[in-house]
């Protein structure tokens, strides 16, 4: 709707709705400052009935000649509100403020699955140990015969996370993915400070169709004098074809992606400990929330979020994986098309002495992990802030699941160099913290 337009309909308004009206139960602001009632007046004419009564009923004056809106105040946030070990939301107390975990810890012994469960359930509170209490542990949780879209991460005994369409053999060492490969693969869109362009500078992993996980540093410091982080991209292989991306299959078929699903981020969440000026890159995790859901389909899926802490027992010759386009700064990109690569599992004791070497006084954490180290492979295949993942095979499915066991925070300042591991952030370190920002 263009300006003219827009303040026609205000000066069409009831007469009792005027400047500094007392019955504005909101915030009387210039319409661009209100998201919900610009959006309105930002739709292609000719607006609906409903849209052009909202705005009439919103108008409460004038600054200058810019319409001004009574501005409704944003819906209260529980900043208490969490996801428990089943998926389930609820309040994050003190263990002995919730009954049902207390009687679980009164039964003598603890069963395995009830201590993974309270583990599995922690949260960031006021109290020394905190979980997150919701409605009751489910004896047994609902296996659902579809995958819908859900806010909170999906469990995965419900196979709604962690799957991929392609079950052929895999080539690694930095070698093209099958298209449907990888499905919770994200690419940050962001808008260019400089020349109001789409740039492309850090990956996340999808986790449920309402949030991402990926790194702080793609969210605070640096790259905020690139651009800022808008809208997620899902859905791509090839970023060098604006349609559907098809690519041959066995016996000479085709299979084809349905083009990119592009959502606008709501709400950055970087870690609140993370210090973009420190070299050890620590708490470098960052959610997004997304504005609306991700639609689910063979090219749009959710990875797991890690059942365990892999590097506690990891197994031997350990191998996990990291897959993206290589978008790791503003000026370079390794592939148009979607890479993934295996890097042996190196434990944080070796990593910090090879770091020490190489830059000296940097200091590792237990929220760290690290993997690589051979030569020509390394996360520069991946992206900044995208997963390191692990396929755990230990359930009964065949095929297994993914995990996102890390997330692309550094490496050696040569990409690929022979015996200097890229590090990760340990997202098994962050689970209390992501189950404590993901809300209803």
């Amino acid at each position: 709707m263009t300006p003219l337009i827009l303040i026609s309909a205000f000066v069409t308004s009831y007469m009792c709705y005027v400047q500094g009206q007392s019955t504005c139960n909101g915030q009387c602001v210039v319409i661009k400052q209100c998201p919900a009632l610009n959006e309105i007046a930002s739709k292609p004419p000719p607006l609906s009935q409903k849209d052009l009564e909202t705005l009439r009923k919103a108008y409460c004056g004038y600054q200058g000649n810019i319409p001004k809106v009574c501005c409704p105040p944003k819906p209260a946030v529980d900043d208490n509100a969490c996801i428990d070990a089943d998926g389930q939301f609820g309040k994050c107390v003190g263990v002995y403020s919730c009954p049902h975990m207390v009687k679980l810890l009164t039964e003598t012994p603890i069963a395995p699955e009830n201590y993974n469960y309270i583990q599995n359930s922690r949260c960031e509170g006021k109290d020394n140990y905190n979980v997150c209490c919701g409605p009751g542990r489910l004896a047994t949780p609902s296996i659902p015969t579809d995958c819908a879209p859900t806010i909170a991460p999906p469990d995965r005994n419900s196979e709604c996370c962690g799957r991929e369409g392609s079950q052929g053999n895999r080539i690694f060492g930095g070698n093209a993915t099958y298209v449907d490969q990888y499905p919770w693969l994200t690419l940050i869109e962001y808008r260019g400070r400089s020349d109001d362009r789409i740039k492309l500078l850090c990956g996340a992993s999808l986790i449920s169709s309402k949030y991402a996980l990926t790194a702080a540093h793609c969210l605070v410091g640096p790259v905020q004098s690139i651009g800022t982080p808008i809208n997620v991209r899902l859905g791509e292989y090839d970023k060098s074809n604006d349609g559907p991306d098809c690519v041959l299959t066995e016996g000479q078929g085709k299979d084809c992606t349905n083009g990119v699903t592009i959502i606008p981020i709501e709400k950055s969440i970087p870690h609140p400990m993370y210090d973009h000026r420190s070299s050890a890159k620590r708490h470098d995790i960052g959610l997004l929330r997304l504005k609306d859901f991700a639609p689910y389909d063979d090219f749009i899926r959710p990875i797991c979020l890690p059942s365990s802490d892999i590097t506690a027992n990891p197994p031997d010759k350990l191998r996990l994986l990291t897959a993206g386009w290589g978008a790791t700064d503003e000026r370079h990109s390794d592939s148009a098309i979607k890479l993934h690569v295996a890097l042996p599992y190196v434990t944080l004791q070796q990593c910090q002495n090879l770091y020490s070497m190489e830059r000296g006084s940097l200091q590792l954490s237990q929220g760290q992990m690290c993997a690589g180290g051979e030569k020509g492979k390394d996360s520069c295949k991946g992206d900044s802030g995208g997963p390191l993942m692990y396929e755990n095979r230990s359930e009964r499915s065949l095929s297994g699941y993914f995990e996102i066991v890390g997330v692309v925070s550094f490496g050696p300042r040569i990409c690929g160099q022979e015996k200097i591991p890229g590090v990760y952030t340990k997202v098994s370190e962050y689970l209390s913290w992501i189950r404590s920002n993901i809300k209803p």
